[in-house]
């Protein structure tokens, strides 16, 4: 009774005040939240490396000249794979430091963000999000390559018959194509495999695979899209025209 006494009156004269539970709420939410925008910023990270592989023509490495290894190193997106690291760790970091942080080891922590990164970056890529976050990067970062950067870097050797640009006009066997250092070809097709996705059309990029013949001129033995959502786009553009008239 003595000892209790003391504790109160101790209490009292130098007036010790409990301390809220805000203060210990607080913190605790504030670690969640952030633990929550680094796995959203990885799964960010992890859209556009989506993006990089769907932009890819791996069944190019049988045309490449050059080492396989070296055009695959050339065109993994390994800015994203470096920021997606960096953030799954510091998510898993974060975590640690949360209330029940301590129950979780290192392997579940590191298998939980990693799913929920790629979950999300997969739903953030489907609906269009990784264009909007690697385009507005691009445009902010000086020192960024984009992935458009590094395809035409691939399409862009004629000399070892790759060759990409936009339509300018379409005849029956041949067409004007204006490449991506504003240079005309002409471009016979004849036999060109051409895919149905492909629209021949001017205004449309597309990328060509064949061999220079003359000077300004090439033979396209294949002619691929630039993009493949762009077609998906105009054919149904033009339904919903034709269902107006």
């Amino acid at each position: 009774m003595e000892r209790s006494k003391k504790i109160i009156d101790k209490i009292k004269n130098e007036n010790i005040k409990p301390i809220p539970k805000w203060y210990f709420v607080v913190p605790n939410i504030l670690i969640w939240l952030v633990f929550i925008i680094l796995v959203f910023v990885g799964a960010g990270a992890f859209s556009v490396i989506l993006l990089s592989i769907q932009q890819t023509d791996f069944d190019l490495v049988s045309h490449m000249s050059h080492s396989r290894m070296e055009w695959i190193l050339g065109l993994l997106p390994f800015f994203w794979i470096v920021l997606l690291i960096i953030f799954l760790v510091a998510a898993i970091f974060t975590f640690k430091k949360s209330k029940k942080g301590y129950k979780f080891g290192w392997p579940r922590l590191l298998g939980l963000s990693t799913a929920a990164s790629i979950f999300l970056g997969t739903l953030f890529f489907i609906g269009g999000g990784s264009h909007w976050l690697e385009n507005t990067f691009a445009q902010q970062v000086g020192f960024y390559q984009s992935i458009q950067e590094k395809k035409q870097r691939i399409w862009m050797r004629p000399e070892e018959g790759f060759l990409s640009g936009t339509i300018e006009k379409v005849d029956s066997h041949s067409f004007d194509l204006i490449d991506f250092n504003t240079k005309r070809w002409q471009i016979e097709y004849r036999d060109a495999f051409i895919p149905p996705r492909v629209l021949l059309e001017k205004g449309e990029s597309v990328k060509l695979i064949g061999k220079i013949t003359q000077e300004h001129k090439f033979y396209a033995k294949e002619v691929r899209p630039w993009e493949g959502r762009n077609y998906l786009k105009k054919r149904m553009g033009r339904m919903k025209n034709s269902g107006k008239k």
